[in-house]
């Protein structure tokens, strides 16, 4: 595939130490494999044989689990792509996937990423985000949200996360409110979606200079303060 050829020699070439005029702080250092593990939620990383233990995960809900999501997720095939673009991405160096696990029954029930990484502008993006419905409204997802944006501010020193979502989501843009990020706008006619649909995305942000105050937030619905990051850090 020429295009995903091509993107991975950039992303090599910021990775190599490449120069960038006006670069005025280092690149982000990303270090991978990747596991953070909070209280009830573990994210590892992403393997092939995922591909059918999320199918088995998500099968019987597919419609509500992944009705805002741009492209199709109705077979194991579709799951089975969906890991091989994970692992496209994350060989560019363009991506950081995760299976989600739930501690108390080490079951898989979904998955999330570092998208869109940025190492010069210091920044990365939280999405492609998914859970079993049996964990949805439950502290899986704040906790996850959590980890990973404890990682990106104090280890990787991001100055800005990004989320987006699509602008029909009211229940995800609540939620990421809710986490304390800022709507920054919309992108109008952003995605064409699997169905035809022409989705418009609302993006919103965490600055590194609003981390402090969001992580009492986070730590305050989470129930009391966490560990630091390096205690489910690299693995």
């Amino acid at each position: 595939m020429p295009q995903t050829a091509a993107r991975c020699k950039i992303m090599v070439g910021c990775r190599q130490g490449e120069t960038h005029v006006g670069l005025t702080a280092a690149p982000l250092n990303i270090v991978t494999p990747l596991t953070l593990e909070g209280s009830a939620v573990r994210l590892i990383p992403i393997r092939h044989e995922h591909a059918e233990l999320f199918w088995v995960a998500a099968k019987d809900d597919l419609e509500d689990i992944f009705r805002w999501i741009p492209y199709a997720m109705r077979t194991v095939a579709d799951f089975q792509r969906l890991v091989e673009k994970a692992f496209g991405e994350q060989e560019c160096g363009e991506s950081v996937v995760f299976a989600t696990i739930e501690r108390g029954s080490e079951k898989v029930i979904g998955s999330t990423r570092f998208m869109n990484i940025d190492r010069v502008n210091r920044r990365v993006e939280i999405g492609s985000t998914w859970i079993a419905a049996a964990w949805q409204r439950t502290a899986i997802n704040t906790e996850a949200k959590y980890l990973m944006l404890r990682h990106a501010f104090e280890v990787w020193q991001c100055i800005r996360v990004e989320l987006k979502t699509d602008a029909l989501n009211q229940k995800s843009r609540l939620a990421i409110l809710r986490i304390g990020a800022k709507e920054e706008g919309t992108l109008r006619k952003h995605l064409i979606t699997w169905t035809g649909r022409i989705r418009d995305s609302v993006y919103f942000s965490i600055l590194d200079s609003e981390w402090t105050e969001g992580k009492t937030r986070l730590e305050a619905m989470l129930g009391a303060p966490r560990t630091g990051p390096t205690e489910g850090g690299v693995l």
